[in-house]
């Protein structure tokens, strides 16, 4: 990263090539990208143009970077009510959200059903207490109601 000298004003350029470096690494939401710049540089308007020249050229895009981290969250095994709130945590518009993360896809109920398997050996509970410490892992990773519901329900009945 270039060197940033106090007392000196940084130019556009400055702030590009720093938005540009960060964006090397990975993709970065457009609001991610003002705060990481805005603790390193104090002119906001520079900041602002300098994001809005990166759209532009297609360098920053808030899709991209919600396609990317909705596919590695679901690698980690994370369900879409935490993804969801992630996303909105990071600026990202609800239409994206809308668009990547769907409730109903069936995806997030195998995802589920993966990811309780490999946490708990697909053993079924035994009883209420176990039910009940398997459903608090799953909410805790993200995953609704009625995919937990739907996990059980498969379980049960030997469906997977």
């Amino acid at each position: 990263m270039q060197q940033v000298v106090p007392g000196v004003v940084p130019t556009l350029s400055d702030i590009r090539f720093n938005a540009m470096n960060l964006l090397a690494l990975r993709e970065h939401s457009a609001k991610e990208l003002k705060e990481k710049l805005g603790r390193k540089f104090a002119t906001v308007e520079l900041i602002d143009e300098a994001i809005a020249g990166l759209i532009e050229l297609n360098l920053q895009s808030d899709e991209r970077f919600a396609q990317a981290f909705v596919a590695m969250r679901q690698r980690q095994g994370k369900g879409p009510v935490i993804i969801k709130m992630e996303l909105r945590e990071k600026g990202v518009d609800p239409g994206l959200i809308g668009r990547f993360v769907d409730d109903a896809d069936v995806l997030w109920f195998e995802l589920a059903h993966d990811t309780w398997r490999k946490k708990f050996r697909g053993t079924i509970p035994a009883d209420a207490r176990e039910r009940a410490k398997q459903m608090r892992f799953l909410h805790s990773r993200g995953f609704s109601s009625r995919h937990i519901q739907a996990v059980f329900t498969a379980a049960t009945s030997d469906d997977w």
